[in-house]
């Protein structure tokens, strides 16, 4: 009898995971869908190309192969600036890019990357997760027929790479410089002429001098770029990008298609990388700087009171004239500013008051 009731019973535990296992199944199982994603970055770029392919290949692990994934550096399918068209007109499904390089469409892009006196990475991550920073990103994404995760940030920049010496604000009058988003619109308040170039086509102008100056990133980005051979003074801190986020976007319309889950793996994919690139930038800037300098002879030199002043006042010039653009770009700025001055207030306290000191006891300096 103990045998005969063992069977029963494991009958219909059987039965039941038989049932469950069918009930199961079709809420995960989809239809293979491709995933062509275009990027403004070259293939194997350190840092930038690097973490976009990462990204690309991350999203199929996690779905399993539902989602196939292609992945496409700049120039390999369309142009770098090219992009956001290519996938906003469902030609491509997604684009991993900056999205300041987009404000000619709308200068509220410009905000979702960087802009000046702007928000670190930290900053900028709370802002977009618990400020109101996401659904005012999806307002601006939806006229485009988009929707964007934040995807990869770099940190707080370098001012740039100079073939001169910035000892005034009157030193930026004339300069040709590579400078995109609204940092670029600061250096034009300054008499500077800025120029917008994607990353592969950086290293070329400044060798041939059809550009005096570019910003590009940070020591372990710039290190590869070679701008050293062109230009010998680096300037620190960059106002124009002080945590520049990178973007996932795709076609709002092929991603409210997909199931929830692979949507929410998508999402769990960008705010992975998001991390990691953040990580590693780190963790190389440190190291790459001391070869720029002891390698190759760069001149570190940090922006004077009186520039830095001078990009303060022309960066409230641009945000005037920005916030006059639509009420969108208005909230928008709103928003980022009450992010600034209060996440900014607690940063002062808590991590800047910290380093500073712990710095200061220790002995560490630039």
């Amino acid at each position: 009898m103990d045998r005969r009731s063992f069977i029963k019973n494991a009958g219909i535990g059987a039965g039941s995971a038989v049932v469950a296992g069918s009930l199961a199944a079709p809420a995960i199982a989809q239809a293979r869908t491709d995933m062509v994603i275009v990027s403004t970055w070259p293939r194997d770029m350190p840092g930038l190309g690097i973490s976009a392919q990462r990204l690309a290949a991350r999203i199929g692990e996690l779905t399993e192969g539902r989602i196939n994934v292609q992945y496409f550096a700049a120039g390999e399918r369309v142009g770098a600036f090219d992009s956001f068209d290519e996938v906003a007109s469902g030609n491509a499904q997604a684009y991993i890019g900056a999205d300041y390089y987009w404000k000619g469409k709308h200068p509220a892009w410009g905000y979702f990357t960087a802009v000046p006196f702007g928000l670190t990475y930290t900053e900028f991550d709370a802002w977009i997760k618990y400020g109101g920073g996401q659904e005012l990103w999806d307002e601006l994404a939806d006229q485009f027929g988009l929707k964007n995760f934040n995807a990869g940030n770099t940190g707080v920049q370098m001012g740039g790479w100079f073939n001169k010496e910035i000892e005034t604000a009157d030193d930026l009058k004339g300069l040709k410089m590579r400078i995109p988003g609204l940092g670029g619109d600061v250096m034009a308040k300054l008499g500077a002429s800025p120029v917008s170039l994607p990353g592969g086509q950086i290293y070329e102008n400044l060798v041939s001098g059809a550009v005096d100056a570019t910003e590009w990133v940070g020591p372990w980005n710039d290190y590869f770029m070679k701008f050293y051979e062109a230009a010998k003074y680096y300037y620190y801190p960059g106002m124009h990008e002080p945590g520049s986020a990178l973007a996932l976007g795709m076609n709002k319309s092929w991603f409210s298609k997909l199931s929830s889950i692979d949507q929410m793996i998508i999402e769990a994919a960008c705010n992975e990388e998001n991390a990691k690139a953040m990580a590693e930038a780190n963790a190389n800037n440190g190291a790459y700087l001391d070869k720029l300098i002891n390698e190759h002879g760069v001149v570190l030199k940090k922006f004077s009171d009186e520039v830095y002043d001078a990009f303060g006042e022309a960066s409230e010039a641009v945000f005037d004239e920005t916030v006059q653009h639509s009420d969108l770009a208005r909230r928008t700025h709103e928003s980022f500013a009450k992010a600034r001055s209060e996440i900014g207030r607690w940063m002062l306290l808590a991590d800047t008051g910290y380093t500073e000191q712990r710095n200061r006891v220790l002995g560490i300096t630039v």
